[in-house]
């Protein structure tokens, strides 16, 4: 306030603090007026945006997929933020897939849990024989033991009568008394009955043509829903995937969708796409050449087929199987067709094997549960029933509890 005002205002009689309230006023709103003047914006608030990210997985769902974009400071309210640009495409399923891809334990490995598994299994067959075989006298009270034991581990009839022939022939005529002579003697009699001339070689190899066009193998598993057969193509992807075959599954078992997904699962795992039908109930027929087609196209050494198992209608299940067989050939040549068998189910099995043998033509055995639970002596008897050899054994629940059945290994088990 001018000096020479005040002089007069306290002349003329005005009170000093009335001047001094006056004057307070007059620099309050002055000073209101300067920070209007400097900072225009000081009122407007800043937002965060949130803007679509082209990025997502290609077949995951992408519309809640976003990305947090920081707020831009000292914008004016007429002024527009910069476009933010969205970040490259990545392809996260292939991401996942490379950071979720198992590595299957070798096969030469599993070979040696083979014998390890069965020595633990407690199985009677080998003890009980060797500890009747080992008495001084053998009477016809013992010989009746060893018919019985051997009955009792599923051996079969014939195979029995058959055993128990040759071991009283060779213990009258050589006298055996030495407990390691016995078990020699057993163990030979024993490795015969599983007949190691047998071929148990899986055949995965992929041909080719004169032209040089190569063809997978296929592989068609069969067997009764509950033998463990799914699971047991799972394991059998992984023992393939471990010799550094390259795979595909057909999810042929259109009839269980929780099937086609249990298929798939294990054959992520591993990196092996699965070929299958989303809709429950679709031909299997279809779904198997399919398959078959695909593994031609991406030049796969393998292609393994799961098929459905439903015995409640013979006639059914050799019209179904014997179409799947029909339209496969058409692409390429059936090269295996496996039975799976749940060792645990001993005779019951048998008739299993009986109708599978007769409506698909089966060329090798998978057997399941061999770990412990099962009877040794369904090994003896299927193959008789069949005429196939046991190609593949179950040693237990794990991943990789899938092996090459090896007869010496599994004899020297069933006697430790």
């Amino acid at each position: 306030m001018n000096p020479d005002v005040l002089t007069t205002l306290i002349a003329a009689g005005v009170p000093i603090a009335l001047v001094a309230v006056v004057a307070t006023l007059f620099v309050s709103r002055r000073r209101s007026r300067d920070d209007e003047t400097t900072s225009p914006t000081s009122s407007t608030t800043t937002t965060v945006e949130r803007v679509p990210s082209q990025a997502a997985a290609p077949d995951d769902d992408a519309s809640g997929v976003t990305v947090d974009v920081p707020p831009t400071a000292g914008l004016g309210t007429d002024e527009v933020p910069t476009p933010v640009e969205a970040p490259e495409a990545v392809d996260v399923g292939a991401l996942e897939e490379a950071v979720a891809v198992e590595v299957p334990a070798p096969a030469a490995g599993r070979l040696a849990r083979l014998r390890d598994r069965l020595s633990r299994s407690g199985s009677p067959l080998g003890t009980r024989l060797l500890a009747v075989l080992s008495r001084d006298h053998l009477s016809e009270d013992d010989w009746d033991e060893l018919e019985e034991t051997l009955l009792l581990a599923d051996v079969g009839a014939g195979p029995t009568g058959e055993l128990i022939e040759a071991l009283r022939t060779r213990v009258r005529v050589e006298g055996l008394k030495d407990p390691l002579q016995v078990r020699a003697l057993l163990r030979a009699q024993l490795l015969e009955l599983v007949d190691p001339t047998l071929d148990r070689e899986l055949h995965t190899a992929p041909s080719v043509a004169d032209d040089g066009t190569r063809t997978p193998a296929v592989l068609l598993v069969v067997g009764v829903n509950g033998t463990g057969k799914t699971t047991t193509i799972g394991k059998l992807t992984r023992l393939l995937v471990a010799e550094d075959r390259s795979v595909v599954l057909g999810a042929a078992d259109t009839f269980r969708a929780a099937a086609a997904d249990q298929l798939e699962t294990w054959g992520s795992r591993v990196g092996v796409p699965t070929v299958r039908s989303e809709r429950e109930g679709a031909d299997p027929a279809s779904v198997a050449f399919e398959a078959v087609r695909t593994g031609k196209q991406a030049d796969v050494d393998v292609v393994v087929v799961d098929t459905a198992g439903r015995l409640q209608n013979k006639a059914g299940l050799m019209d179904e199987l014997g179409k799947i067989t029909r339209v496969i050939t058409k692409e390429a040549p059936l090269t295996e067709v496996l039975l799976v068998l749940d060792a645990t189910t001993g005779q019951n099995g048998l008739q299993q094997a009986r109708v599978f043998g007769e409506v698909a033509g089966v060329t090798g055995i998978v057997l399941t549960k061999l770990d412990g639970t099962a009877k040794g002596g369904i090994v003896v008897a299927v193959q008789r029933e069949l005429g196939v050899p046991v190609k593949l054994v179950g040693l237990g629940e794990g991943p990789d509890d899938l092996a090459p059945f090896d007869p010496e290994a599994f004899v020297d088990g069933l006697l430790q």
